[in-house]
């Protein structure tokens, strides 16, 4: 295996050159390392300094670690007490010269299967950071944590309802391809981490939450206690979507009646859930993280932050081009549109989720209205 020495932050990582030729280079080579997640990995570093930052002595583990690049960081920039484990022998002897390479003396390096590795003890802080799905690792990752557990999903396919079959299989919960279907992915994922908490009497809130290019990602700190479980599953619930007008209706609740017809247009609706139907982020801790961020000179995680900050934590956006659409007219400008919603009252921001994205709580029927009206002054 050709190897090469990068620097990722202010760390020196080890890492395998990939075959010129692949057409995905980073699964061309033994040990898998993705350049293109640096900014995942820069967002991990500024959480969990942030979360860490009066507990020095808190443990830490990158359970699923190939080069060992994200736990390297994580010891190296945070200085928490880091383990790193994979069961590829290639990727053991890499993390172990990383370790030397940056005379780490709070590392440790593991050559066993993630799931026995959290089995076996806890840690304050697990990251889970598979190739694909966490679903094969997320209860071990639930029974083991103390305090704090981020995962990254990169099958966006079915938690985003593209393969509804492997979504049901992966995460217990029925996913819908809809507009918003980035938000879905976020809802579904979450809800799966707080129900297979809940099986521990363990709760969770989410920090941050998001969807970026082809991955989800979440932060979410973890209490352990019945009442507080218990409290926690009162944000799931389910969502019911008109395809023919593109009305929504969400319940709290995991046993809920919805209306099989949509009382704007008369057709059935579609299901989805149960899905995660609470915050999405905590607005102190984001601000909190920006600073930390900008401290580090993290500059491409800054405008993700910002806008995870600022929107409503109000269930499911809206996409402008498919209101427009359904109205048969022009798209127009999302800053206007949200504007033009708060003259009238309601609530409106901007999401992260894409730049043609908002959320309010005004219903289907009262946005076709403002965009009406606003088409009308623009002729």
């Amino acid at each position: 295996m050709l190897t090469k020495i990068i620097t990722e932050g202010t760390t020196k990582v080890e890492v395998p050159i990939p075959d010129e030729n692949s057409n995905f280079p980073p699964s061309s080579v033994q040990v898998f390392y993705n350049p293109a997640m640096r900014t995942n990995r820069d967002m991990a570093v500024a959480a969990i300094a942030c979360f860490s930052r009066d507990n020095p002595d808190y443990t830490y583990l990158d359970a699923l670690c190939a080069s060992g690049i994200r736990g390297l960081r994580i010891a190296g920039e945070v200085g928490l007490n880091t383990t790193m484990s994979d069961w590829e022998e290639a990727s053991y002897e890499l993390i172990t010269r990383n370790i030397e390479l940056n005379k780490l003396s709070n590392c440790t390096a593991m050559k066993r299967n993630a799931n026995v590795v959290m089995l076996d003890g806890s840690f304050d802080i697990i990251d889970l950071d598979p190739f694909g799905t966490p679903a094969p690792f997320l209860d071990a990752a639930c029974f083991s944590t103390k305090r704090l557990l981020c995962i990254t999903a990169t099958d966006t396919a079915p938690l985003c309802g593209a393969h509804k079959k492997a979504g049901i299989r992966n995460y217990s919960a029925v996913p819908l391809k809809t507009e918003y279907y980035p938000e879905m992915g976020v809802r579904i994922l979450m809800g799966a981490a707080a129900r297979t908490l809940a099986k521990y009497d363990k709760a969770m809130t989410p920090l941050l939450s998001y969807a970026s290019a082809h991955y989800v990602r979440l932060f979410v700190s973890v209490k352990k206690g019945i009442k507080e479980a218990d409290e926690c599953l009162k944000n799931m619930g389910f969502l019911s979507h008109c395809f023919n007008c593109g009305e929504r209706n969400w319940k709290f609740g995991l046993a809920v009646h919805m209306e099989e017809k949509c009382g704007v247009c008369g057709n059935k609706t579609s299901l989805a859930g149960p899905l995660w139907m609470g915050k999405l982020h905590e607005r102190e801790f984001c601000q909190k993280l920006l600073d930390e961020a900008k401290k580090r000179e993290f500059k491409d995680v800054l405008k993700l932050i910002a806008s995870c900050r600022d929107e409503l934590d109000i269930p499911m956006h809206y996409d402008i081009h498919k209101v427009c659409k359904l109205l048969g007219i022009t798209a127009m400008s999302t800053v206007d549109l949200v504007t033009a919603l708060r003259e009238k009252g309601f609530q409106a921001s901007r999401t992260h989720f894409s730049g043609i994205s908002f959320k309010t709580d005004a219903g289907m029927e009262e946005i076709k209205r403002v965009v009406m009206g606003m088409a009308g002054r623009s002729c």
